[in-house]
């Protein structure tokens, strides 16, 4: 009886083990879309996964005191914390920025020595992003490439139908 147990739970802890593959691939993969381009074709140089615990909203209203006219912007931004998930992550926090034009956004960018991960969104994805933050499991990753190309997203874990 004793043996058998042994032999099963040696058999699952076998069959949990990453394969070679699963270890070249980076974490979430399968959250990246087609690389139609191939862009990705190398393994990326840092990957950054948070699982999301919390988040805050804020949205402000500031002018410039110098400037004629004078401009008032509000500014919309959402902090997201949570823990690190991938080898080596040190993330600390992600900071959405929603841009009211969303023409042309900055690239997302991971600045090491804050250990804060930008993005930027269009206002536009404001309520879909406050909207998969509410029905969670979310994560949000960074992956950078030496070929100067840089992707970052925020997803949703799956989730089962009911």
């Amino acid at each position: 009886m004793y043996s058998s147990l042994r032999l099963g739970a040696a058999l699952l802890l076998i069959l949990s083990l990453p394969t070679v593959a699963a270890e070249t691939a980076p974490l979430h993969a399968q959250f990246l879309p087609p690389d139609d381009l191939s862009l990705r074709q190398e393994q990326p140089e840092l990957q950054q996964l948070i699982q999301i615990t919390e988040f805050s909203v804020v949205l402000g209203s500031q002018r410039q005191s110098n400037q004629q006219p004078i401009p008032i912007t509000s500014p919309a931004l959402v902090r997201l914390k949570g823990k690190p998930l991938s080898k080596g992550a040190d993330v600390r926090q992600v900071v959405i920025l929603f841009d009211a034009e969303g023409k042309s956004l900055k690239k997302p960018s991971y600045d090491p020595q804050s250990r804060i991960l930008s993005l930027n969104y269009p206002m536009a994805q404001y309520a879909a992003v406050l909207d998969l933050l509410r029905n969670g499991p979310v994560y949000c990753q960074f992956l950078s490439y030496a070929n100067g190309h840089v992707w970052a997203d925020l997803h949703s874990g799956a989730v089962r139908l009911r």
